[in-house]
């Protein structure tokens, strides 16, 4: 305990009945003192309410733009396509090709091509042109490889002839198995 002025006492009443006889000194408990803090705003006490209503609404609006953003996302990007494992496939019957003719097939994720040429040999490359991954495709009356993208061409060795195409195509080996015609990757 200890003693304090008190002020705001009324004139005229009690031990303050006469001007100037007030402030006295009476003794005041710690507990019973309210300081006043300049420093200090009326709305301090309302900030710890203020600051979990801002974090629900901010967690509210956080979780609406991923909610948005999530599905479109995964429509925008493919989902990854494991490679095939497998180092053959049956691209086709003996009897489906006619001479001259070609045929896209998949090998594991990616396009091939398989061509009969006019001799009836077989013949297989990657379908994916090395210009801009494109997709080739045997044109008959030229008796070359043709990418539509840019013109690019190449000859029935795969190797780039004219037009943008960089690189040679990748050359896979063909079996004839029975009445399956296998192509296979090189190791």
């Amino acid at each position: 305990m200890y003693t304090g002025i008190v002020l705001g006492t009324t004139v005229g009443a009690g031990p303050c009945a006469r001007p100037g006889a007030c402030p006295q000194e009476v003794p005041v408990r710690a507990e019973d003192v309210h300081v006043h803090n300049p420093d200090r705003t009326p709305q301090e006490s309302v900030q710890p309410r203020r600051r979990w209503i801002n974090l629900l609404l901010g967690s509210g609006v956080v979780a609406s733009i991923v909610a948005f953003l999530y599905p479109a996302l995964e429509y925008i990007l493919p989902p990854p396509v494991a490679e095939s494992t497998s180092r053959f496939v049956v691209a086709a019957k003996v009897d489906e090709l006619k001479n001259n003719s070609g045929k896209v097939f998949k090998f594991g994720s990616k396009p091939a091509l398989l061509v009969r040429t006019a001799e009836g040999g077989y013949l297989a490359f990657s379908a994916v042109c090395t210009h801009l991954n494109c997709t080739v495709q045997y044109r008959p009356d030229l008796r070359e490889v043709w990418c539509a993208c840019h013109n690019g061409l190449y000859d029935l060795e795969g190797r780039n002839v004219s037009g943008p195409p960089p690189r040679p195509l990748e050359k896979y080996e063909v079996h004839v198995q029975g009445e399956d015609v296998v192509v296979t990757r090189n190791a």
